[in-house]
């Protein structure tokens, strides 16, 4: 498996004017993955589509997952970010092709009405990433992840904790 890649992906802190940022429960992965319980809620991710910049990405799938799309940009992580998954989960994940991701992560602010946020029926029939979502403490984040995503979340939380709920985002 050495020679196997990592998939290009982005990460959206999505944060709200009280500095929290969004957070959704993952709906098809705690029915088949036993790993996740208790792990189930993140921050929207995805991949990045081929010749696709990442935060035109970051856009994306932030629409995609969330309806989202009233935002402004606020921070990018200065760096990539990897994870490898679980042995048995790479076998079954994008056909073996990747060890795991390697995500640009990305901070925007939610400028919209909470009516916006629509997990339930994403655009273009895709099939809904979540079964709820909430704001949260960006700090509580690397606690509420699986595992193996938690030294991401610990570099996320490193490189946007400052614009959080420390100080309303209004102004």
């Amino acid at each position: 498996m050495s020679h196997a890649s990592y998939r290009p992906c982005v990460g959206i802190a999505l944060f709200n004017p009280d500095g929290l940022v969004f957070i959704g429960r993952r709906r098809s992965k705690r029915a088949i993955d036993p790993a996740a319980q208790g792990y189930e809620w993140q921050m929207p991710q995805g991949g990045i589509d081929s010749g696709e910049m990442p935060r035109a990405a970051a856009l994306r799938e932030l629409r995609e997952e969330t309806g989202v799309s009233s935002v402004s940009f606020m921070a990018e992580a200065p760096h990539w970010l990897t994870y490898d998954l679980p042995a048995d989960l790479t076998r079954r994940s994008w056909k073996g092709r990747y060890r795991g991701q390697k995500q640009k992560w990305f901070a925007f602010r939610f400028e919209g009405d909470e009516r916006e946020i629509n997990i339930d029926r994403p655009e273009h029939g895709l099939k809904p990433e979540f079964d709820a979502w909430r704001w949260e403490r960006i700090e509580r984040l690397p606690e509420l992840i699986i595992p193996f995503k938690r030294q991401v979340y610990e570099s996320v939380v490193e490189s946007f904790g400052p614009l959080g709920a420390h100080e309303p985002l209004t102004g």
